[in-house]
Parts: structure tokens; C-alpha cells; sequence
């Protein structure tokens, strides 16, 4: 299963908020949906989250088991 709990920490750490990613066109209204939902995004996704972050996947995502 996908948790994107890190992402969260992260942004937290880095002063970065959901609207900042929103403004500068990172994400949009569905990819932030899907995000907050755990769903899965694309590689090119989350390329842009790396990149705009400067931090690596494991940052941004993590890996569970199902429940």
C-alpha cells in the first residue's frame, strides 16, 4: 500500500504548503486529491515533487503492507 506520510513531513520541514504546490504548478487539484487519498501517482509526479522539494522518493513515499 502507498503512504505518502513523508510528504507531508517533509513539506512541513521544508516551510512548503499545499497551496505553495498548487501556485507554482507542481501539482493540481487531482493530484493533490489523489495524494491526500494514498493513491498512486505517476513517476513524472513525483520527479516534479523531488525536484521542487530537493529531496529524494523516499521523502515523499513509503511502502506498507495491505490491510
Amino acid at each position: 500500500m502507498v503512504d505518502y506520510s513523508p510528504l507531508w513531513d517533509t513539506m512541513r520541514k521544508r516551510g512548503i504548503t499545499q497551496y505553495m504546490m498548487l501556485q507554482d504548478k507542481i501539482l493540481d487539484n487531482h493530484t493533490l486529491n489523489r495524494l491526500k487519498k494514498n493513491m498512486n501517482i505517476t513517476l513524472i509526479t513525483l520527479e516534479r515533487i523531488c525536484t521542487y522539494l530537493d529531496c529524494t522518493p523516499n521523502d515523499v513515499i513509503r511502502f506498507t503492507e495491505h490491510k
